[in-house]
């Protein structure tokens, strides 16, 4: 039986592999200030103010949509595809899940993230144990939150991540994006840049007001914030 070798890039001089290198990053800085900008225009996109007193649950009883900020003023929700039919949970949303961050850096940011499904509480606690994961999981079970939110249609179970602001009580959804707008989710970084206060950084373009401090002054171990 014949093999065939992998296919593999051209192999040059160093000097060589250093003139592509360099016009590769030319191209990359480009592309970076470009998503700075595109980031800059999200942080003022106009927001949509949620009337519905949704309620969900969660490990300590029934809960409200303004109890899933837990005190910070914005709210990273990701629609984790989990129909109340099936066994388990969808092997795409479980990737997605196992690439996000610490949450204490989020929170650092006065952020919270959580998980929604609309499968009974029971399956999704079983499949989190079998996952091992810590991550916040609430159950939308019985409510119209995924279908107001766009991720449950005739046609299925979609996923997406929804960002929320909250002014005291007054809840409003800033910014949704599902399909392959999720794909390059995985940091810190790239969950803040969704919400409206971004990074929160002074080198950042952000209207006049937004929270903003020094960069790389507020990061921290995970363990060394404190409250």
């Amino acid at each position: 039986m014949t093999t065939s070798k992998p296919a593999l890039p051209d192999i040059v001089s160093t000097e060589q592999w250093d003139t592509a290198l360099s016009q590769l990053l030319i191209k990359e800085k480009a592309l970076t200030r470009a998503q700075d900008a595109l980031n800059a225009e999200r942080r003022r996109l106009p927001m949509v103010k949620i009337e519905n007193d949704y309620r969900f649950d969660g490990e300590t009883g029934q809960v409200s949509l303004l109890d899933l900020f837990d005190g910070r003023r914005q709210l990273i929700v990701y629609h984790f595809m989990f129909a109340p039919d099936w066994s388990q949970g969808c092997p795409g949303c479980s990737w997605v899940v196992e690439a996000m961050p610490h949450l204490a850096h989020l929170h650092a940011r006065n952020t919270s993230l959580v998980l929604v499904s609309r499968a009974p509480l029971e399956k999704l606690e079983g499949y989190k144990k079998r996952m091992g994961w810590d991550l916040p999981w609430y159950s939308s079970f019985g409510s119209d939150f995924n279908a107001d939110f766009g991720v449950t249609t005739p046609q299925g179970e979609k996923h997406g991540v929804s960002i929320l602001l909250r002014d005291g009580d007054s809840i409003y959804r800033s910014y949704f994006t599902g399909a392959r707008g999720v794909e390059h989710l995985g940091s810190h970084w790239t969950y803040l840049d969704l919400t409206p206060w971004g990074r929160q950084e002074t080198w950042e373009d952000s209207p006049k007001g937004w929270p903003q401090t020094e960069p790389y002054s507020w990061m921290h171990r995970h363990d060394e914030y404190g409250d």
